[in-house]
């Protein structure tokens, strides 16, 4: 699996209408060597509304894997229709026979009275800002898809089979970035579902066959599909396997620093993370003990600085953090959230607040901040990298000619990349709405939670990259060669080596950088 940021754009945008032509959709500027346009030989998997995970959810929008319905759960789906025609004759259900938001009060005269659905699909799709990403898009087409087969509501069987189509074909709607304040993905949503209906155009897909025929969609359809923050969670998705991806590969970074410096393993000691066991500081401390066993030197200093002292501690709250946001997507791609929530037995509507994404946005405000932790740590490591009293090497890692500058300009990016990572930190539940006249008076803003963790993804590389750059530059200098055994770390700076520049007379380092990302995306893809 491709560890990108996706960096899909709208090539061009044709007329709506309800004969308008798939629109053509700008190709991904990722890696080169990620899944390919079809998928059609790719593994099928089976969704049945249960068991879709993160990594899941970001193999079938990056197309490495092909979604099937599970025939159980279309079976149930079309036994949810029957069961809510059942209830709504004998009450009233929100957005059935009611309008709804503030307009809840309205009764309706009967079912889809004048398209209500349709209406509620045009009115709500008023998005804005920039198109989302077609990979993210099609997370969010695989979370919905998921999602509904559930039967949480009477959504149409067909569907979930259009849906089914579109991840095959890697058709997408077109959907705007702006429009949810974490009590669903409204907008978003409804423009899928106008898309679905024909009257928006599919973005031209990346693999074989047309685009989904339209179908027709009613009062059953309309409320119950936008009744979701599937964007918001196929966007958290994507972004947790990313930085988990990154995070997996941060103690062999550490571990080459820390080789560069002669420093000590002592903050790694089994004894000591077993009288303070927090789980992630022992899989951080585990993971560096088993990089540098045997050490082969004695430290230089009784203690190091904190960029490799607290290392398990910082580090492993990260991955705590991660672990956290994994727990909460475990539940959210498996959810029927729908309002009102359907039971098939025993028959009934339940009206409830289960959209509100109160849980994603705590975990993600929590995993950005601790992924802020271990980029700090990182920059911190460059700085030391930079400096003579550790390395031994002249200042910045620089030729002996006087005034050469090294890699100076490397710790200043870091810091450049690390201050985007503290921007994108600020917690977005510090903010608060009142909507609908009042009647929706909290939200979450997971949605912009999710748009910075994503954004977090590139500039975290960025910051390994870095460290990456300068302590495989230290240890040539040193001329510390790669260990002779076989081991991970041994391999890891052997692949390090073949793709950095061994020079080190001062020049443009940017290409240096590139270099160094794009070897974390192979590593963390398992392309060794």
């Amino acid at each position: 699996m491709t560890l990108h940021g996706s960096h899909d754009t709208l090539a061009g945008v044709a007329a709506a209408g309800p004969n308008a032509h798939a629109v053509p959709e700008a190709r991904s500027t990722g890696d080169p060597d990620g899944p390919s346009g079809n998928n059609r030989s790719a593994t099928p998997t089976t969704l049945d509304g249960s068991a879709l995970t993160a990594a899941g959810a970001a193999a079938l929008a990056r197309r490495s894997v092909r979604a099937e319905v599970d025939p159980a759960a279309r079976a149930r789906m079309l036994r949810a229709r029957a069961v809510a025609e059942q209830v709504v004759a004998g009450r009233r259900v929100y957005g059935h026979t009611t309008g709804v938001g503030a307009n809840r009060t309205t009764d309706l005269a009967g079912p889809d009275a004048d398209g209500h659905g349709m209406r509620l699909l045009r009115s709500h799709s008023g998005g804005v800002g920039a198109p989302v990403p077609a990979e993210q898009t099609r997370a969010m087409l695989a979370v919905r898809l998921n999602q509904i087969l559930g039967a949480g509501s009477a959504v149409s069987a067909a569907v979930a089979d259009r849906l089914a189509e579109a991840l095959g074909s890697g058709h997408v709607p077109l959907v705007h970035a702006l429009g949810s304040v974490g009590t669903a993905d409204l907008s978003a949503l409804a423009e899928l579902g106008l898309t679905l209906a024909g009257e928006l155009p599919w973005r031209q897909g990346e693999g074989e066959g047309p685009a989904p025929a339209a179908i027709a969609l009613d009062t059953w359809d309309a409320l119950p599909l936008m009744s979701s923050s599937a964007l918001t969670i196929g966007q958290t998705a994507l972004a947790h396997t990313d930085t988990a991806a990154l995070l997996d590969l941060v103690p062999m970074i550490a571990a080459l620093s820390l080789t560069a410096v002669r420093g000590s393993t002592e903050p790694y000691a089994a004894v000591v993370h077993s009288r303070r066991p927090h789980r992630g500081a022992v899989r951080t401390a585990g993971r560096m003990r088993s990089l540098l066993e045997p050490v082969g030197w004695t430290p230089a200093l009784v203690q190091d600085p904190f960029g490799f002292r607290c290392l398990p501690q910082v580090h492993g709250a990260a991955l705590d953090a991660l672990d956290a946001l994994g727990g909460v997507l475990d539940v959210e791609l498996n959810a029927a959230a729908e309002n009102p929530l359907l039971s098939l037995d025993p028959a009934d509507y339940h009206h409830h607040g289960g959209f509100h994404q109160a849980s994603l946005a705590l975990a993600l405000d929590q995993a950005r901040l601790a992924v802020l932790g271990t980029a700090q740590l990182s920059t911190a490591r460059l700085g030391v990298l930079a400096a003579p009293s550790f390395t031994g090497l002249p200042a910045f890692l620089a030729e002996d000619a006087e005034g050469s500058s090294g890699i100076m300009i490397v710790e200043y990016a870091a810091a450049s990349a690390l201050a985007e990572l503290r921007g994108a930190a600020q917690p977005v539940t510090l903010g608060h709405a009142v909507l609908s006249r009042g009647v929706e008076e909290h939200a979450s803003f997971a949605a912009t939670g999710a748009r910075r963790l994503t954004e977090s993804v590139g500039h975290l590389r960025l910051v390994l990259a870095c460290e990456l750059l300068a302590a495989v530059r230290a240890l040539r200098m040193q001329r510390r060669a790669p260990a002779d055994r076989p081991s991970e770390l041994g391999r890891f700076q052997r692949a390090a080596e073949r793709v950095l520049d061994p020079g080190t007379a001062d020049r443009k380092l940017t290409a240096d950088v590139e270099a160094a990302t794009a070897l974390l995306d192979r590593w963390a893809a398992g392309r060794r």
